[in-house]
């Protein structure tokens, strides 16, 4: 498990991300089940530095996927989203890597909800893997359409 390193001043302390990743994983179990079978929009950002991007993508009746090689504290590492539709002869997928999940919020609109799974990748002199974006990135997950 990789840690993130928190420095003040001279002093430096490693800090394990296990906890909370184990706690957005069970919420973010419980969504997943929710929306399985369902239509969803799947929005993402890549963050400031990123020029990567979806926006409202449509995934028709909603198949879930969970991870190959679960770890040590059963947080798989890859989730992968299905539609249960084919589109011109092909099958839509999003793999979601969780080695980096931080949080699951719910943001409630009335008449559609947006759960987004934040990922953290450390601060941002210190990161926990220098290939991916720095600081946070969300993935929105929304039920149906927008109105």
């Amino acid at each position: 498990e990789k840690k993130t390193t928190v420095r003040l001043g001279t002093r430096s302390a490693q800090v394990s991300l296990k906890k909370r990743r184990r706690e957005a994983w069970q919420k973010l179990k419980e969504v997943l089940t929710q929306l399985e079978g369902k239509d969803i929009l799947v929005s993402y950002c890549g963050g400031a530095r990123s020029h990567f991007w979806t926006d409202d993508l449509l995934l028709r009746r909603l198949q879930v996927e969970r991870g190959w090689f679960p770890q040590k504290e059963g947080v798989p590492r890859v989730v992968v989203l299905w539609s249960g539709v084919r589109v011109k002869g092909m099958q839509q997928q999003i793999r979601v890597f969780l080695d980096q999940l931080s949080n699951m919020r719910t943001n409630d609109y009335g008449n559609y909800v947006h759960y987004l799974i934040d990922f953290w990748n450390g601060w941002g002199e210190y990161p926990l893997d220098q290939y991916r974006p720095q600081g946070s990135v969300s993935l929105v997950l929304s039920l149906g359409r927008k109105k």
